[in-house]
C-alpha cells in the first residue's frame, strides 16, 4: 500500500474486513473490520511479495487486502475450533 495514502488505508482496511467477513458468514462491527482488513493487509502483502505479485493503487490494494483478511478469518476459524484437551 505504498501508493496510498493514511485515509486511503483506512478506507481499505475496513472495506478489505467487510469483504472478507461477508465471504468468510461472519458478522464482525467496524472496528474490528478495520483490525482484520488491516492486518489481512499486511499478511496479503507478505504473501503477495513472496509469490512476486506486483500490485498497486487503489484496486490492487484491496485486493491483496481482502485476500489475507479472508485468509486470516479462516486461520483465526482453524485455530479457535481445536478442542483443549
Amino acid at each position: 500500500m505504498n501508493e496510498v495514502s493514511i485515509i486511503g488505508a483506512i478506507i481499505i482496511g475496513i472495506a478489505a474486513g467487510w469483504i472478507a467477513e461477508q465471504v468468510m458468514g461472519r458478522k464482525h462491527g467496524l472496528v474490528t473490520n478495520l483490525i482484520v482488513g488491516i492486518v489481512g493487509a499486511f499478511l496479503g502483502a507478505l504473501i503477495a511479495n513472496l509469490l512476486g505479485i506486483a500490485f498497486a493503487g487503489f484496486w490492487g490494494s484491496l485486493l491483496i487486502s481482502a485476500v489475507g483478511a479472508i485468509l486470516l478469518l479462516w486461520i483465526v476459524g482453524m485455530v479457535r475450533r481445536k478442542p483443549i484437551a
